[in-house]
């Protein structure tokens, strides 16, 4: 891919823990990609049809993905979403940036997060003619976007974006045991190259069966190609 012989890459699920026992210490896939292409400025997003959510931190603890909320990072982010966005045919995108505290700190009664640093990293994309709106609490941002609002929200970490986006693409069906819906997609945003993947985990449990779900890699596929017809690097 970097060398311009194919137009874009798909992965499938990664085990963290098979990585890291042969030595590699690597978080995921995502990570795997930034250091082999030299990127610093990358970040994962998340796309179920218009659905998209992008972080500003992934796999690391809660309390460090705090720690990583910051005006330059959210910044970053913003502008990858801003560009992703674009690239999937959405001229003029408009981004929420979801808060990290409950009710948006409250006006600092329960952190200042969003004062010190989410509202000046959305204040800066306006002044540069962005239209990014924030920060919003994160229990109503998603019902808006899905509602039409947002074309896409920046969340500060991983679960905040993971629940509802696997809330809308994924559907469990206990009487069969079964997964009915798997439509999600993995994207890497910021690479030199494409990169989609599955939006879901290695199901160990499952290999051999003849049972795994494969529509979030055929809906992953399907997004590298779209990516590549695009244009994007």
């Amino acid at each position: 891919a970097m060398a311009g012989q194919i137009d874009g890459t798909v992965t499938g699920p990664i085990s963290k823990e098979a990585i890291h026992g042969a030595g590699y210490h690597y978080a995921g896939h995502t990570e795997i990609y930034g250091s082999l292409t030299d990127t610093v400025d990358y970040a994962m997003m998340l796309v179920d049809n218009g659905f998209r959510v992008v972080h500003v931190s992934t796999h690391v603890s809660l309390r460090e993905a705090c720690d990583r909320v910051k005006k330059d990072r959210i910044t970053t982010v913003i502008n990858l979403t801003h560009s992703a966005v674009r690239q999937m045919g959405v001229s003029s995108p408009s981004i929420a940036v979801a808060g990290l505290n409950p009710h948006c700190g409250e006006g600092g009664m329960f952190g200042d997060e969003e004062m010190r640093e989410i509202l000046p990293a959305v204040r800066e994309a306006n002044a540069r003619g962005l239209t990014v709106e924030g920060p919003i609490p994160a229990d109503t941002v998603f019902v808006k976007m899905r509602g039409g609002m947002f074309d896409a929200v920046v969340v500060m970490y991983h679960d905040q974006g993971h629940i509802p986006a696997k809330l809308v693409g994924f559907q469990y069906n206990d009487r069969t045991k079964s997964w009915d819906s798997m439509s999600g997609v993995n994207v890497t945003l910021g690479l030199p190259i494409i990169r989609t993947s599955v939006d879901h985990g290695t199901a160990f449990d499952k290999a051999g069966d003849n049972c795994a779900n494969p529509q979030s890699m055929v809906e992953a596929i399907k997004l590298a190609a779209v990516l590549a017809a695009a244009g994007v690097s």
